[in-house]
């Protein structure tokens, strides 16, 4: 286990199904998830903490930094794809697909923008590990999190990578090209089931 790639917390606007606003904050539940996750990967071991700079992936990331007394690093490569004019508006009530193929937000970044700013928050995250020398957790959000493991890891044959990651869902990359996936998506601290512990492996 190298890297750590997790997704921010619940927020209202999760819960709600509405494009993000940058300033949204964890709801309640969310709060609670990110303890969880803290104890969870406080159990492992880590040495460094890299953050996307919005709210939501600052309050997650706030229980790891006061419990390990560790730092927080911040870099706006992490936040979430920008939906430009179209933040704060209820998935209901737009005309389009905002994850469509084709589509682009107004004032906000197509796909062809993202992912090219995914490729340099890539790039980052693996400099940084290799600075750090040892495990580096990584928070930050959905689309960030697909991207970087369809686009930039190798995932194991046979496993799908979700459309959708959960709330404080825990991947594991490792820093070395081809960048090997050994665990993605694993909620198993927000549940007490022995079983899912057995699914979701040693991490």
């Amino acid at each position: 286990m190298t890297i750590l790639l997790v997704r921010h917390g619940e927020t209202d606007g999760n819960a709600a199904r509405v494009l993000q606003r940058p300033d949204v904050p964890l709801n309640e539940r969310g709060r609670r998830q990110a303890e969880q996750l803290a104890r969870r990967l406080l159990a492992i071991g880590f040495v460094h903490i890299v953050c996307s700079d919005l709210l939501r992936a600052r309050m997650t990331a706030a229980p790891l930094a006061t419990r390990s007394g560790m730092t927080i690093e911040e870099s706006p490569l992490l936040q979430e794809r920008n939906f430009g004019d179209l933040r704060g508006t209820p998935y209901a009530a737009l005309a389009e697909n905002p994850f469509g193929p084709d589509f682009a937000p107004p004032n906000g970044e197509d796909w062809a923008t993202f992912h090219d700013r995914v490729a340099d928050a890539f790039a980052f995250v693996v400099d940084r590990r290799r600075s750090v020398n040892g495990t580096l957790v990584v928070v930050t959000h959905s689309l960030v999190c697909r991207a970087l493991v369809e686009r930039h890891a190798l995932v194991p044959e046979g496993i799908v990578v979700p459309q959708l990651f959960d709330n404080t869902g825990v991947t594991v990359l490792h820093e070395d090209a081809p960048h090997g996936v050994s665990l993605i998506n694993c909620t198993r601290h927000l549940l007490t089931s022995p079983a899912t512990d057995r699914d979701c492996g040693p991490a």
